[in-house]
């Protein structure tokens, strides 16, 4: 008799910190339901299946250090004894290689960020965490923790772009430029929200990421629609 197929899987790691082994939790992709994305690509999924986002990042049972796939392997000077006195020192054994709740996720999710600011861990993976805190968030409906992490990921997405730390990743200089602007809409930058989507309108001759172009081109129209409105 075959064993039944589960959704989730232990993977094993090694602790980019302190090189031990540790197992934690992968979604398995014929179990991941996507439904649809926010604006701010915010994947949607079923509820009758997983949530990958709950496990993006590996938590060290044995050093407490938190990291994602993104996490690059080299440390900054002097990081690795930061984050022995802040976090490894500190660390209480916790075990977060099971299956997660959307608490415990969230909980995963600002180790990693700590850990990586420690670590000076590149702009555009620190964003990634504040983007994924903002999206829980909004799962739960807590608005105020969600606006504080898109303030956040907005922060590392400038510097990710004023300093070029995106580039070799998937996140192109279009894509850069459509996140800018959808986080300053979200928090009420208007004027910034405009330039970064006029950005990309302007660039729809040299990308091949239509979808993009278009959600700029109606995010554009829907701030020119909020001005008209606001001013009658």
């Amino acid at each position: 008799m075959t064993a039944e197929l589960l959704p989730l899987y232990d993977k094993n790691y090694e602790c980019l910190m302190c090189n031990n082994s540790f197992t934690s939790k992968k979604a398995r992709s014929r179990f991941v339901r996507m439904v649809k994305y926010d604006t701010d690509f915010r994947p949607i999924y079923s509820t009758d299946g997983v949530n990958p986002l709950y496990y993006y990042v590996k938590v060290c049972p044995h050093c407490g250090f938190s990291f994602s796939d993104d996490f690059l392997p080299f440390f900054a000077p002097g990081s690795k004894e930061v984050i022995t006195e802040k976090v490894c020192n500190e660390w209480v054994s916790q075990d977060f290689g099971g299956e997660r709740n959307v608490q415990q996720a969230i909980h995963t999710l600002k180790l990693a960020s700590y850990c990586g600011t420690l670590k000076k861990e590149k702009h555009i993976n620190l964003a990634g965490l504040y983007m994924r805190l903002a999206w829980l968030y909004r799962e739960l409906e807590n608005n105020e923790q969600e606006l504080r992490f898109t303030n956040l990921a907005l922060n590392e997405y400038v510097e990710s772009y004023t300093t070029d730390d995106y580039k070799g990743t998937q996140v192109t200089e279009v894509r850069m430029f459509y996140l800018i602007g959808e986080l300053s809409r979200r928090t009420n930058n208007i004027d910034q929200a405009t330039k970064y989507f006029s950005k990309v309108i302007e660039n729809q001759k040299n990308t091949t990421e239509a979808t993009t172009v278009e959600m700029a081109k109606e995010r554009w129209h829907e701030i020119r629609e909020m001005q008209k409105a606001a001013n009658v």
